[in-house]
């Protein structure tokens, strides 16, 4: 089902942007307008939800943290489990590290080790993708613990930075093009 183009553009719009944040020089793109919104925010998850119906969909894993908020919503939608992937230091059993780099620095994120069954079928989730680097690494846990990445979804894509293009080799879905 193609999307909207006039709901595409509402959501779009109640994006804000915070310049030089969390650094100077970093345009920041803040969802927080857009979840306030009851409608926008039912609009957003629905759409992204959209792409996996009726596929078989076991977990989400949602990275920490705006993705923890889109995924939530995403498992329920999908009746599939939820897993999240977090910042070092911040899940308490034993774990798989992974570290990346962000546009603006770098960082390690952590998936707990019995979080997924090989095989299992598995959507990553974020709000945004800038560079890749964080989708590429949560995309490397889920497959060192055997899951199979069926597809990425963001709500947001800066195409500027060009992160698809580091994320070829999977099913890449964002829905604003900013």
């Amino acid at each position: 089902m193609p999307e909207d183009g006039a709901v595409v553009r509402a959501l779009a719009e109640k994006i804000r942007d915070v310049p030089n944040f969390p650094k100077e020089g970093i345009l920041f793109k803040d969802i927080t307008t857009l979840l306030q919104d009851a409608r926008a925010f039912r609009q957003a998850v629905d759409m992204m939800a959209a792409t996996y119906r009726g596929k078989a969909v076991e977990l989400v894993v949602g990275v920490e943290s705006r993705g923890f908020i889109f995924g939530g919503a995403l498992a329920y939608l999908l009746n599939a489990g939820f897993v999240p992937v977090r910042k070092e230091g911040k899940l308490p059993a034993k774990k798989l590290s992974e570290a990346y780099a962000l546009e603006y620095g770098s960082a390690v994120l952590e998936i707990h080790q019995d979080a997924i069954k090989p095989g299992q079928s598995v959507v990553i989730v974020d709000d945004l993708l800038a560079t890749g680097g964080t989708a590429r690494a949560t995309a490397r846990l889920v497959q060192q613990l055997g899951g199979k990445v069926v597809g990425i979804s963001f709500l947001i894509e800066l195409k500027l930075l060009k992160g698809s293009e580091h994320l070829a080799e999977y099913h890449v879905v964002s829905h604003l093009q900013l």
